[in-house]
């Protein structure tokens, strides 16, 4: 599955941390040339750990993502994996929630749209966009509205998107991750377990345990899925949704 990975131009957006660092070290070990994106100055540092090219940007930023991409002739692959987790209760807060509604959207939605139409250009046929949903992009979660909300629409434009680019040969699939331990996740968890009043540990417990498999997953276990959505192997797939969940979800 790999060996079609070998030499190819893959971009992978939020790679500085979680599971885009884990998809990128796993891009890497297949011998792609990598370009990683993300919103803090360590992922250039993080980078070239990998030998690969970092840029500081956000992805909000149709011309910082412009910049980032300039020097590639070429785009192979291209993962939309930026994101952000926050609760967003309805019925709470004031204008920290607001805020924090509006900032999810921005870079969980738009920022994916920017960043896919400013790759686009240098996409032929043959290559492939992966976007990061959720497990959440398939069912509803109570105080994260903004981020399941987003979610939502990130499967809904991989459904869109695979039927307006499958006509240029541009395979477009999204990934569902379950429960990572990431530290977006591990920051809902805390806050979950916080207006619960149950205990952290239990908490997660209890929410791996409602899994088929049992167990909490680390980025590094994400980075085969996306290979093979980016290999030969995914050639004929497109507009699909993978739930990569231990059985959280039942599809």
């Amino acid at each position: 599955m790999t060996a079609s990975i070998r030499g190819k131009s893959v971009v992978i957006t939020g790679a500085s941390r979680g599971i885009g660092l884990g998809v990128a070290k796993g891009f890497a070990a297949a011998g792609a040339k990598l370009t990683l994106l993300a919103l803090d100055g360590p992922i250039v540092a993080k980078a070239a750990e990998l030998g690969a090219t970092g840029f500081a940007a956000d992805i909000r930023d149709g011309e910082a993502v412009s910049m980032a991409l300039a020097a590639l002739t070429r785009i192979d692959v291209l993962v939309n994996n930026a994101g952000l987790e926050l609760m967003t209760p309805l019925a709470e807060g004031g204008a920290e929630v607001e805020e924090a509604f509006r900032r999810i959207i921005e870079i969980n939605i738009i920022g994916t749209q920017i960043v896919t139409r400013r790759a686009l250009a240098k996409m032929a046929s043959g290559s492939c966009v992966i976007n990061t949903a959720s497990t959440w992009g398939r069912v509803a979660e109570p105080l994260f509205g903004a981020y399941v909300a987003s979610k939502h629409a990130i499967i809904g434009l991989t459904k869109t998107w695979a039927k307006e680019l499958g006509p240029k040969g541009i395979r477009v699939n999204s990934i569902c991750p379950g429960w990572v331990r990431t530290d977006a996740s591990m920051r809902s968890l805390r806050n979950m377990s916080a207006r619960q009043s149950i205990d952290e540990d239990e908490l997660l417990a209890t929410i791996v345990g409602g899994q088929a498999l049992p167990g909490l997953m680390e980025p590094e276990d994400m980075a085969e899925p996306y290979l093979f959505l980016a290999s030969d192997a995914a050639r004929n797939i497109t507009g699909q949704s993978l739930g990569v969940d231990r059985g959280d979800v039942p599809w």
